[in-house]
């Protein structure tokens, strides 16, 4: 009974964090091709990111490059809709142009 138990809990804790960072990073904004496994490597990284996550990231960086090979017509589809009224980059724009407007100061630079 343990030895078959193991295996399936092994393999269940794998399935459940299979691709977290792609499914995460595609519920939000548009944020380009390959979101998921962007945010994996960068996490890893990152100085901020614990020495327990970062194996975590290890095991889940493959899964993530495969989800977001198969998500690539979906991000294709949706490249170039970030300029929706309800996008979160867009909003901080329209906010940040009020601002700017009605303070009477002048736009420096603008970031992509």
């Amino acid at each position: 009974m343990r030895t078959t138990l193991l295996p399936i809990a092994t393999g269940c804790a794998f399935m459940a964090t299979a691709g977290c960072s792609s499914v995460m990073s595609h519920t939000g904004a548009d944020q380009g091709y390959y979101p998921g496994t962007r945010a994996n490597v960068e996490m890893m990284k990152s100085d901020e990111t614990s020495w327990a996550l970062t194996p975590l990231l290890a095991v889940d960086l493959p899964f993530s490059a495969v989800a977001d090979t198969l998500m690539l017509p979906y991000d294709y589809y949706r490249a170039g809709r970030d300029k929706a009224p309800d996008s979160p980059r867009e909003r901080i724009r329209q906010s940040e142009a009020r601002t700017l407007a009605t303070s009477g100061a002048t736009q420096v630079a603008v970031a992509p």
